[in-house]
């Protein structure tokens, strides 16, 4: 029988949009598993938190300080899509929300689902998790807009100290700045929790991947500082490509193949690197070989939606937000808010239900994560899924938001 885990309040935030519904959603089904796993109904008391329009339109802040209290304070929450306004400057609620709370590991597993439509041929046996940096990058929104005040002291202050540079810049008086900020702790601390995941989870591979052969300060100082965190802290774990490139000069390519292979298959992870090109183009050619990706931010942001299209899109796809350091991790939905399906129960739940299995498992709950993900797996190998879903499946039977969750919930029950 499974012990029962000690009972806990969980923060969510229901999110803009179609937040509120598949939120909604999302609770029940993490519900009727924690039920079916541990037989207690208690154990989980929900706390609803605000943010976005909701929270604006009550309180006249986008992201109250009650908020983020409550986030740090049960560590673990769960929230929907928001809306950030686009234009008037305005940061995304999301990336502030990283940011400020210090989450610096976007987790984003991309795993195929039996039954899940895919623009690969074969599409068996992609299991890769992304490892994005969460919290600098040009993600810190330092940037000048032509045309303001800002803008031009930082022209005039780059023309005086650097002329040879600014002379570089095209049309500098009608040209947009931003800063990407790339720091060796930063840089260090996503790595190592890549690796420190991988060895857990008994990976094989870790890949770094960056954009170094031309950004070579800040993305290839990335990949420098990444393999010395490796090298420095993982030396029984992990053989790096780096290691490898050393035991060649030294003994040569054959005896070097040798060694490697038997370090390998002696259970040592493989930490390489490759530029952010090429992991596009060998995502769509052999996806299956990659395992456990670390990567900047713009990279990541790129690279995860990408990785997600391979095995039923962002709409399936489970996301986390996790300080490994202070234990604090906000689980959410990769998608948008979709204000035109708000209403409609015609959205997708299926990224946030994953991304409350996701949270299970983090808080230890591993009998009531397997029920979701086989419940939900069961439910896209009946065909029974949402309209964005049975588009690309045929033969599939189209169910609303409500009725999915209920699908799920069906086979975790049963």
């Amino acid at each position: 029988m499974n012990t029962k885990p000690t009972s806990r309040i969980i923060p969510y935030i229901p999110g803009d949009g179609i937040g509120p519904e598949i939120m909604e959603v999302a609770r029940k089904v993490i519900d009727a598993a924690v039920l079916k796993a541990y037989r207690d109904p208690n154990l989980v008391e929900w706390k609803i938190l605000k943010a976005g329009q909701i929270a604006f339109d009550e309180t006249g802040e986008w992201l109250p300080a009650s908020t983020l209290e409550a986030i740090r304070r049960y560590k673990v929450s769960i929230k929907g899509p928001l809306t950030t306004p686009i234009g008037g400057g305005m940061r995304s609620l999301n990336v502030s929300l990283r940011q400020m709370l210090d989450l610096y590991v976007c987790l984003r597993p991309v795993r195929w689902i039996d039954g899940l439509p895919s623009p690969h041929r074969s599409p068996q046996g992609i299991n890769i998790i992304i490892f994005r940096e969460n919290t600098e990058d040009l993600y810190t929104g330092i940037e000048y807009q032509v045309g303001t005040l800002e803008h031009t002291k930082w022209m005039d202050a780059y023309k005086q100290a650097l002329p040879e540079d600014y002379a570089r810049l095209p049309y500098p008086k009608q040209c947009g700045i931003g800063i990407k900020p790339i720091s060796k702790p930063n840089s260090q601390r996503i790595v190592h929790a890549a690796v420190d995941w991988a060895v857990e989870n008994k990976r094989k591979r870790v890949t770094l991947v960056h954009k170094g052969n031309i950004m070579k300060y800040t993305e290839g100082a990335f990949l420098e500082w990444g393999y010395k965190e490796v090298e420095n802290n993982f030396t029984s774990t992990t053989f790096t490509r780096r290691q490898f490139q050393i035991m060649v000069n030294e003994i040569g390519l054959l005896a070097a193949e040798k060694q490697k292979s038997e370090l390998l298959a002696g259970g040592k992870i493989w930490v390489d690197d490759v530029i952010a090109d090429v992991v596009f183009e060998q995502l769509i050619t052999k996806p299956q070989n990659f395992d456990v990706i670390a990567t900047t931010n713009l990279n990541g942001d790129f690279l995860s939606d990408a990785a997600a299209a391979l095995a039923g899109g962002v709409g399936i796809s489970p996301g986390a937000n996790i300080n490994p350091q202070t234990g604090t991790a906000l689980f959410e939905a990769n998608h948008g808010s979709a204000e035109n399906l708000t209403g409609l129960n015609k959205a997708n739940p299926s990224s946030l239900i994953l991304s409350g299995e996701m949270m299970l498992r983090f808080i230890g709950w591993t009998e009531a994560a397997d029920l979701i993900r086989a419940g939900l797996t069961e439910t896209i190998r009946k065909k029974k899924v949402t309209f964005d879903l049975a588009e690309q499946i045929e033969g599939a039977s189209i169910l609303g938001t409500k009725e999915f969750a209920d699908q799920v919930i069906s086979f975790i029950r049963n």
